[in-house]
């Protein structure tokens, strides 16, 4: 009975979200929050639900980056926006962290490559937040936040195996980063092939789920050997989508058949109505994991304030130096969420600084949602067509 009410308050949430621009996730947030005061107040047992967080965010963000990478159709128009995705994503990030590093430097005390490691989660964001949130948007608008949102889940993935792996900036260090993008855009060519040629011959009436399960289980290979499996992901969802532009005959004799399409569209429904059901559960529990009392101390909140405005600082220089375009709803579609979650759960124990905890990944992930829901309703120019306030479902 629990979980099915989840999943009708999460539906219920997706329509409210679709009429007042609030987001979703923020609403689950604060219903996992209700649920521990309730579950506080009746001194009831509960699980440890943070061992099981960082699985189910890892499914959700597989099957969010996919659904929004199913949606895009590439021409070679849409090179402009690619590129600016792309910069915009990795100058906000590395601006983002230099700015955090100091920061945690100036209060703990620690070296600037703990500082760095502990940034990281801070800087990325959240695609599982913003491609929703971003569906009301004019097209051009809707494409450059799918583009940069998973531009800068990679690229922060990337970056946080990079300072696992390499205390040192030298040239082996970057030498054996090349070597692995390099392999994993092989691994990448390969699994779209094999997947796509799978598609097309698998005749068993149990299809998508084989192929969601066979794209998990490249992401967990991949990232077993701390490679960014998440480019495979992100390149499998667009080399579907756009497979029909090649033009080499073998290739389309070999993988292209004529209810391409219209299984694409099957593909794209599964995909999205799991991605939901992962969202759901992973923003409910990670609020009904969060202690509300960390609200009351004044110093986390202090550190929380100066995080934010390092973010919304270097996102408002980059758009008003660099990119030049309209300053909203840009400005506020940069919300931390599970990307930061996961990234916070995986930093080694040793590496970890005691004055940053998941209090403050809680203000920071909170205080960014509210703020892009503020800014969106602001702004003159977010208008959600008639009835596209269902295709988040």
């Amino acid at each position: 009975m629990i979980l099915c009410g989840l999943v009708i308050f999460s539906y219920l949430f997706d329509l409210i979200a679709g009429k007042t621009k609030l987001p979703s996730v923020l609403l689950l947030l604060f219903l996992g929050m209700a649920i521990r005061q309730v579950v506080v107040y009746f001194n009831w047992i509960t699980p440890d639900f943070n061992k099981i967080l960082p699985t189910l965010g890892t499914l959700g963000l597989i099957l969010i980056v996919f659904e929004g990478a199913l949606e895009l159709k590439y021409t070679p128009e849409k090179n402009t926006v690619i590129k600016r995705s792309f910069l915009s994503a990795l100058c906000v990030l590395l601006g983002t962290t230099a700015i955090i590093t100091t920061i945690f430097y100036y209060i703990s005390g620690a070296s600037i490559y703990r500082g760095i490691i502990n940034a990281i989660p801070f800087c990325v964001v959240s695609s599982a937040i913003a491609i929703p949130s971003a569906s009301g948007l004019p097209k051009d608008k809707k494409e450059f936040i799918i583009y940069e949102s998973s531009f800068s889940d990679i690229l922060t993935i990337v970056f946080f195996n990079f300072m696992l792996s390499n205390k040192y900036f030298n040239f082996t260090a970057f030498t054996s980063l090349g070597g692995e993008l390099l392999l994993i855009l092989f691994f990448a060519v390969v699994s779209c092939l094999l997947l796509l040629y799978l598609i097309k011959n698998i005749t068993h009436h149990v299809k998508f789920f084989l192929i969601i399960s066979i794209i998990i289980m490249v992401y967990a290979i991949g990232q077993s050997y701390h490679l960014s499996a998440l480019i495979v992901v992100l390149a499998f969802g667009l080399f579907l989508n756009n497979a029909s532009q090649i033009r080499f005959p073998w290739f389309r004799h070999n993988f292209l058949y004529p209810e391409l399409g219209l299984e694409l569209k099957q593909l794209l429904q599964l995909s999205a109505e799991s991605a939901f059901l992962m969202r759901t559960f992973f923003f409910v529990l990670f609020g009904f994991t969060m202690n509300i009392n960390q609200l009351n101390d004044l110093g986390l909140l202090v550190l929380g304030l100066l995080v934010l405005i390092s973010i919304y600082l270097i996102r408002f220089l980059y758009i008003k130096l660099v990119s030049k375009t309209d300053l909203m709803p840009e400005l506020v579609l940069i919300p931390r969420g599970l990307i930061s979650v996961l990234l916070f759960y995986n930093l080694p124990e040793k590496l970890q600084l005691p004055q940053i905890d998941t209090g403050l990944l809680f203000i920071v992930i909170l205080s960014t949602s509210v703020i892009m829901s503020l800014g969106l309703l602001s702004s003159r120019k977010y208008k959600i067509p008639e009835g596209q306030e269902f295709n988040n479902l």
